[in-house]
């Protein structure tokens, strides 16, 4: 199978790029930055490809069969702002279609699912919900994964210097799970899935934890530098957001986190992809 990974260099992005190359796919990585991607995969095809442009992308992916989303909105976007899951989304799927792409693979999100609840509403799980509805309508067979929190955004984006940082506590309990373990069920998905079939998995990891208690035992069994967590009062970021879109946007997912009531979904994945094995400790360790 050929796989072209768009978005493989991020924090999710390079342990799936991994795994497929590991298990013995044929991966082409589409970038704007191709020098800069050819430096963190060497030996890797990396081609020129942009959302925003149909003709660049139909270009990189002719022989592809299989493409790989792992796209996102940045928290300085805005609503009005071009988005990759929007705009570029529906370029991707109009050049999918012009060269005969035969799946599209993509990652989404469980929490977007607190959308509603609460009467929480906010564009960015708009955005995501209807990302999904596009591909679902796009004609094309799809894979799409919808992930608990992952483990590495507490050595990613809620690393502030040697700081993890927290907004406000909550006793809800997300089923944690390391990027590389989903990478593995990736993987396995793509390996046993029918030329026709459709596929929607919830993807948590081995456990339920809240996000302090994921936090503190990251950071107790981190060993390249001592770490701290910081816990800062909602209230800051929610005066901060009417000036911010930064703020805005980590009021928004902290309300969402901090709210979404998580249960374990995940019975057919793990029968059909396997359980994920890492602990909080064990990725701490890696």
């Amino acid at each position: 199978m050929h796989v072209a990974i768009i978005g493989g260099t991020g924090m999710l992005g390079q342990p799936v790029t991994r795994e497929l190359i590991d298990a013995g796919f044929s991966v082409r990585l589409i970038a704007r930055n191709v020098v800069a991607t050819q430096q963190r995969f060497p030996g890797v095809d990396v081609v020129a490809g942009d959302l925003r442009s149909i003709d660049s992308l139909a270009n990189a992916l002719r022989g592809i069969d299989t493409v790989y989303l792992n796209l996102s909105i940045k928290q300085h976007e805005k609503q009005a702002d071009f988005h990759t899951e929007a705009e570029g989304l529906a370029n991707l799927i109009e050049a999918a279609k012009h060269v005969g792409i035969r799946r599209i693979a993509y990652l989404s999100s469980i929490i977007m699912r607190y959308q509603g609840m609460n009467g929480f509403r906010w564009w960015v799980f708009g955005v995501k919900q209807k990302a999904v509805r596009l591909i679902k309508d796009s004609g094309i067979p799809y894979s799409i994964f919808y992930p608990s929190c992952f483990m590495d955004s507490i050595n990613g984006t809620q690393r502030v210097n040697r700081f993890v940082v927290l907004v406000g506590r909550s006793a809800m309990k997300p089923w944690y799970i390391a990027a590389h373990d989903y990478g593995k069920q990736v993987v396995r998905a793509l390996q046993i899935v029918a030329a026709d079939q459709n596929q929607e998995y919830d993807i948590q990891g081995p456990e339920a934890i809240t996000q302090h208690e994921a936090a503190e035992r990251f950071v107790n069994a981190y060993r390249k530098e001592k770490l701290a967590i910081v816990t800062t009062p909602p209230v800051l970021m929610k005066v901060g957001r009417l000036f911010s879109a930064q703020a805005d946007y980590g009021w928004h997912i902290t309300g969402a986190l901090n709210n979404y009531p998580e249960t374990f979904s995940s019975e057919r994945t793990w029968a059909d992809l396997g359980k994920p094995q890492t602990t909080m400790e064990q990725f701490a360790t890696r």
